[in-house]
């Protein structure tokens, strides 16, 4: 529905007369013509809203209350973008928040301010987080410039919509329609998701709330009543008497939204073990006491060491299979109360440090908390790597040259991470005023405006406005009701328009020339003619606006040279490759496009650059080249048909590809041997003559996964088949290997999966090991072999006895002397070798000496070139 068919324009006396309507003072004429439209605005919501309730005049107003206060300012013309600090015209796109504070703003601004904020805070992101820049950039925010509310990068806005959102770009030049909406119903969801839309006229700020008439209960669904939709949720101010959480008690607090608050009745409960009674809430009656359980657990000799819970204890955590201190050993058997001994073996523990182990033998008590291992480490900067402790934290002495967030002071930390604090010294910056300085702290972006006014006066001093220090040269001097004076001197004189007083030249003539080139266009440029002297200039000038027309010409001067816009081909005539020229240039040009004719390979094309071919068709009627294409050198990419992975060893050809006779070596399926085949017959093959192809023809290989014998069948693909099914013969024996017998392969796995063994874990030399019982004839040959031994010794005694006796033969004598003189030779080279030792040692000394050095001098020449660097870019700096 449409509303603007209820006004009437107003006469024409009534609008402005002047070539200024195109100024700012023709926005608020126009505005201030519509400046009662807030009664059409309201009318629907007013006529809806007293039907359906007459106690709603009060409700009625607060919700209109910010809608009211933005046609106010905008009548007064103090609407103003926040972020530019310039007025909002009717005819400037906008954009409004709609999540908190619904302030409006230019377009263009609020774009650069978005892709602004969320560019610095993907930048962030990705310096601090361990996210890519790609990830960063997708989950980027930026937030209104008012209220802070955030947004997606998705939501930046891309096109000028009304208030409601339903047209784009609407119109600014009807003076009876509220400036960026449409002039219809606004038809927005309301608040609270109620299911109603809203009755105003496109407008901004919030939408008010559901003047209709509901039938609505309480919170507590005691007291039903008729209430605005946008108040149906309301408190009967009578107890709530909700049953509560412990189905014992009910709500004593007044009727409430939400749910209810805990039970805070005051009762006796007993802990979750029973030994103690205390007086708690409700809410709090399930609890546990500080006392620990203590009771005895199933094994008879320990006590529960957990603190108060309900239910069994459980079993005793120190019964069945215990460790050594460091886990390698385990003891079956042992009583919960004995306690474990350590193995000798190495503790290897993994330390505090995350990385190292203990070193220690098993022992009892926690390992050591410091790691002393000797590792490399950087320093947080990155500039310096040494050997240090592991427990040791490492630092250098290197200045952080980074820039901080202000992006102009350097860091200057020792040994920075690269978490550079904020920038704490002043800004300093000349203000956008180019009067005053910035006195923040030092800070990226722009600063903050100056809060200075200044007053700006029309050419007769008559009327005058103040605006902010440093917008000045952003307005107009104010406009004056008298008329210019001065007569125009072109030969349009007689039918220009009269314009107000002014500052400076006179406006230019708008009347078009029209003159006609040779070329068949038209002079578009405004007129030639003299014109008169300009009055004096104002002090504050504005800046200057780039025009959209070519530049004039002198007054008097003929027309310039055709300005118009054509276009023209490239030389070669590429499709899509013209270039927007002006007429009078006559100018060729070659594109930056690839030739792209067809090679007579038939397979490529040119990458020449463009160049040119004559228009005069041929005979053949194909167009001759003025300029040869190159020759095609490239190997053959063509696609082998049936496909391979070999390529084509002949250079770039027409037609197919000669058959691939290149030999391929598969293996058998089993890995016995190794087959040959011409690439097109193994190609050409299916599947399964691929496979039949591809087998030996003997036996698998391959071994059982259960046993250490072969698979009994031919060359086969995939898995052996019934691998629990060996049919080989096993020789299995008893633990003493008295006892033998032969058993099939598959009932000796069986036998080892009766004992809960793996048959997989079976080394191959016991095999059958252990699976036949001794009888008494192993126990009988047992006992003859230690009877056997216990002979034997006596006699290995006696026959060692003369070995013992001092007095030996000559040629012993003489042994023991060569030994003796060993021994001296041996000392000799120790003491050799450690001399070795140490002069390895000095030489290693003196290298890490030499490269210390060498690396901090280089360190300190570096710090001095860059204070060399500093102090040449403030030279720089002051100069200009």
């Amino acid at each position: 529905m449409n509303t603007t068919a209820n006004y009437h324009p107003p006469p024409s006396s009534q609008l402005p007369f002047s070539d200024s309507d195109l100024d700012s003072d023709s926005d608020s004429e126009n505005f201030q013509v519509g400046s009662d439209l807030s009664n059409s605005i309201f009318k629907t919501y007013l006529e809806f809203s007293s039907s359906s309730s007459s106690s709603s005049s009060s409700i009625t107003a607060v919700d209109l209350s910010k809608i009211q206060s933005f046609l106010t300012s905008s009548s007064s013309g103090a609407l103003s973008c926040l972020i530019c600090l310039e007025r909002i015209r009717p005819s400037d796109p906008t954009w409004s928040c709609s999540s908190l504070c619904f302030a409006l703003f230019h377009l263009l601004c609020i774009q650069s301010w978005a892709r602004q904020s969320s560019d610095l805070s993907a930048a962030r992101a990705a310096a601090r987080l361990p996210i890519t820049a790609e990830t960063a950039a997708k989950q980027a925010t930026w937030n209104c410039p008012k209220c802070r509310s955030t947004y997606s990068k998705s939501e930046i806005p891309r096109c000028y919509l009304c208030f409601c959102g339903k047209l784009r770009d609407p119109p600014s030049d009807n003076p009876w329609i509220l400036p960026h909406s449409c002039g219809e119903i606004c038809n927005r969801p309301l608040p609270n998701n109620c299911g109603h839309f809203c009755l105003l006229l496109c407008h901004p700020g919030p939408c008010p709330s559901c003047p209709k008439s509901v039938k609505a209960r309480c919170f507590c669904g005691s007291v039903e009543d008729f209430r605005r939709c946008g108040f149906k949720n309301f408190s009967c101010n009578k107890l709530c008497k909700k049953r509560l959480d412990c189905n014992k008690h009910n709500c004593s607090e007044i009727c409430h939204p939400g749910t209810c608050p805990p039970c805070r009745a005051r009762e006796t409960y007993r802990c979750r073990c029973g030994k103690k009674e205390e007086e708690k809430d409700c809410c709090d009656r399930d609890y546990r006491c500080e006392n620990e359980c203590k009771k005895l657990l199933n094994c008879g000799k320990h006590v529960c060491e957990r603190g108060c819970h309900g239910g069994d204890c459980g079993e005793c955590p120190l019964q069945g299979n215990r460790t050594c201190p460091c886990g390698k050993r385990i003891y079956e058997g042992m009583p919960c109360d004995g306690v474990a001994p350590v193995c000798g073996a190495t503790c290897n523990k993994l330390l505090n440090c995350g990385f190292h182990r203990c070193p220690e033998r098993c022992h009892k008590g926690p390992c050591v908390e410091t790691c002393r291992t000797m590792v490399k480490k950087a320093c947080r900067c990155g500039g310096l790597k040494k050997e240090v402790p592991c427990y040791q934290d490492l630092s250098c002495e290197r200045k952080c040259l980074r820039m901080r967030d202000c992006g102009r002071h350097a860091c200057k930390r020792r040994c920075c991470d690269g978490d550079c604090p904020p920038c704490s010294e002043v800004c300093d910056k000349r203000l956008r005023c180019k009067n005053h300085k910035c006195p923040a702290p030092c800070h990226r972006g722009a600063c903050a405006p100056c809060p200075i006014m200044v007053t700006i006066s029309c050419a007769c001093g008559e009327t005058h406005f103040e605006v902010p220090c440093g917008t000045e040269m952003d307005h107009k001097p104010p406009k004056c009701r008298k008329l210019c004076k001065i007569t125009p001197l072109c030969r349009h004189a007689s039918t220009s328009k009269p314009h107000r007083c002014h500052y400076g030249a006179c406006p230019p003539c708008r009347a078009p020339c029209e003159e006609e080139y040779p070329c068949g266009h038209k002079c578009n440029l405004r007129c030639h003619g003299p014109r008169p002297p300009p009055n004096p200039e104002f002090t504050l000038k504005p800046k200057k606006k780039k025009s959209n027309h070519p530049t004039e010409c002198t007054p008097g001067t003929p027309c310039p040279p055709c300005p118009e816009l054509v276009w023209r081909p490239c030389v070669g005539e590429h499709f899509g490759a013209e270039r927007m020229m002006v007429c009078s240039n006559t100018t060729r040009f070659s594109c930056d496009n690839l030739c792209g004719n067809l090679l007579p390979c038939g397979n490529h094309y040119c990458t020449k650059t463009c160049h040119p071919l004559e228009t005069q068709p041929s005979s053949s009627g194909h167009q001759k080249r003025s300029e040869s294409c190159e020759v095609c050198n490239l190997p053959c990419q063509k696609v082998r048909m049936p496909k391979c992975s070999h390529p084509c060893p002949l250079p770039c050809h027409p037609g197919e590809c000669p058959p691939c006779k290149v030999l391929m070596k598969r293996s058998c399926h089993c890995g016995a041997m190794v087959h040959a085949f011409e690439c097109i017959h193994y190609n050409n093959l299916s599947e399964k003559d691929q496979v039949a192809a591809r087998s030996c023809g003997g036996p698998c290989h391959r071994k059982l996964p259960n046993c250490k014998h072969l698979c009994p069948e031919i060359c086969h693909v995939d898995k052996c088949p019934a691998p629990d099914k060996c049919s080989k013969k096993v020789t299995v024996r008893c633990k003493c290997q008295t006892l033998k017998k032969e058993w099939i392969c598959q009932d000796v796995q069986a036998a080892y999966r009766d004992t809960g063994n793996d048959p997989k874990d079976i080394p191959k030399n016991q095999f059958g090991l252990g699976l036949l019982p001794c009888n008494s004839d192993c126990k009988r040959k047992i006992q003859e072999v230690e009877s056997a031994l216990q002979l034997r010794k006596p006699k290995v005694l006696e026959k060692k006895e003369p070995e013992n006796e001092k007095h030996g033969p000559k040629r012993r004598k003489r042994r023991d002397r060569i030994q003796e003189g060993k021994q001296v030779s041996r000392f000799q080279e120790f003491v050799a070798t450690m001399k070795r030792l140490l002069l390895f040692i000095i030489i290693v000394a003196a290298l890490i000496a030499v490269t210390y050095y060498s690396y901090k001098g280089l360190l300190q020449l570096s710090d001095w070139m860059n204070e060399v660097e500093l102090q040449r870019a403030k030279r720089r700096r002051s100069r200009f």
